[in-house]
C-alpha cells in the first residue's frame, strides 16, 4: 500500500495530466456530433473484434446443434417450395423473383444480452456488407430486432427484448393490429398492446408482423397468444405473446433491407412537414 502511495506522489503531475486530458476528450466527444459518431464507430470496431474472436471459439463447440437448426430450416423451406409449386398451375409466379421490395443478408450474432431492461445484440456484418441503420433482423423462427448502429464490419441491434422497442404486429387470423413492446420481465414473452375490443381471438393464436412499417414485411412470425386482458379503460386488449424464438440462444440471423425505404421515408417526412 505504501508503495502505491509513493508511486502516486512521485508521478502526481503526470497522473493529473492524464486525468485532465481524459476529461477534455470526454467533453469534446459529448459536445460535437462528428466526434461522437467517430468514437462510437471506433468503439464498435474494437469491441466487435473482441466479441467476434470469442464467438468463433464458442461456435466450434456448437456446430452440431447449429447444423441441426439449419437442416430443419432447409427441410421447411424445401417443403414450402415443393408444395407451392405442386398446388398451382401454369400461371404460377415465383414470388422470390416477383417481389423485389426486400433484400436479405445473413449474419452471425457475436454478442447477445437478454437479462437487462434494454438489451442489444452485436452482428458480424456492417456497412462494408451494405448493412445500415433501421434494417430489420429476423431468424428462421421469427423477428429479432432492428439495426441500431453500424461500423465498417459490425452492427448493433435493438432487441425486441428492449423496453424502447416498438414494432407493428397483428393477429394472423385478422387485420387487427397493435404495438409489440416488452415490459422488461421474462425473455420468453413480449406484449402486444392496443388490439381493439372488437377483435376475436383465442389463446394459442399466432401473432405476426403487420407490414405497416417500412422495416419488416408482413407475415413474419413473432409468437403465440399466451394470455390477454382488457386495459384500464376496457377499450383495448393487452396480450401476452410467447415468442417463437429462444432469445437467449440466437446464432444465425437474417438482415432485411427494404429497397424502397429511402423513398418511403422521404415521402412521409414531406407529409409531416
Amino acid at each position: 500500500m505504501q508503495q502505491i502511495i509513493n508511486f502516486i506522489i512521485r508521478n502526481k503531475n503526470f497522473l493529473l495530466f492524464l486525468l485532465l486530458f481524459s476529461v477534455s476528450i470526454l467533453f469534446t466527444i459529448q459536445s460535437h456530433s462528428y466526434h461522437k459518431s467517430k468514437f462510437i464507430n471506433s468503439a464498435n470496431f474494437l469491441t466487435g473484434g473482441v466479441y467476434n474472436s470469442i464467438n468463433d471459439f464458442n461456435n466450434y463447440f456448437k456446430l452440431k446443434s447449429q447444423n441441426q437448426l439449419l437442416a430443419a430450416e432447409n427441410l421447411r423451406l424445401r417443403s414450402i417450395l415443393r408444395n407451392s409449386k405442386g398446388l398451382v398451375d401454369s400461371t404460377y409466379i415465383d414470388s422470390l423473383t416477383f417481389n423485389k421490395a426486400y433484400r436479405f443478408y445473413n449474419a452471425n450474432v457475436i454478442k447477445n444480452s437478454y437479462s437487462l431492461t434494454d438489451n442489444f445484440l452485436t452482428l458480424n456484418k456492417g456497412t462494408n456488407d451494405s448493412v445500415k441503420q433501421d434494417f430489420g433482423v429476423i431468424s428462421s423462427k421469427g423477428i429479432i430486432g432492428i439495426v441500431d448502429k453500424t461500423s465498417s464490419n459490425y452492427a448493433t441491434v435493438l432487441s425486441i427484448l428492449n423496453t424502447t422497442s416498438k414494432i407493428s404486429a397483428q393477429l394472423k387470423k385478422s387485420n387487427h393490429f397493435g404495438t409489440l413492446t416488452w415490459n422488461g420481465k421474462s425473455p420468453e414473452f413480449t406484449q402486444l398492446l392496443d388490439i381493439p375490443k372488437v377483435a376475436i381471438f383465442a389463446k394459442g393464436d399466432t401473432i405476426i408482423t403487420s407490414g405497416r412499417s417500412s422495416i419488416f414485411p408482413k407475415n413474419i412470425d413473432i409468437g403465440t397468444i399466451e394470455s390477454f386482458q382488457l386495459d384500464a379503460a376496457e377499450n383495448y386488449y393487452e396480450i401476452e405473446v410467447k415468442l417463437f424464438n429462444d432469445m437467449t440462444s440466437i446464432e444465425h440471423v437474417y438482415i432485411i433491407e427494404n429497397v424502397d425505404l429511402s423513398e418511403i421515408t422521404n415521402l412521409e417526412n414531406g407529409v409531416n412537414e
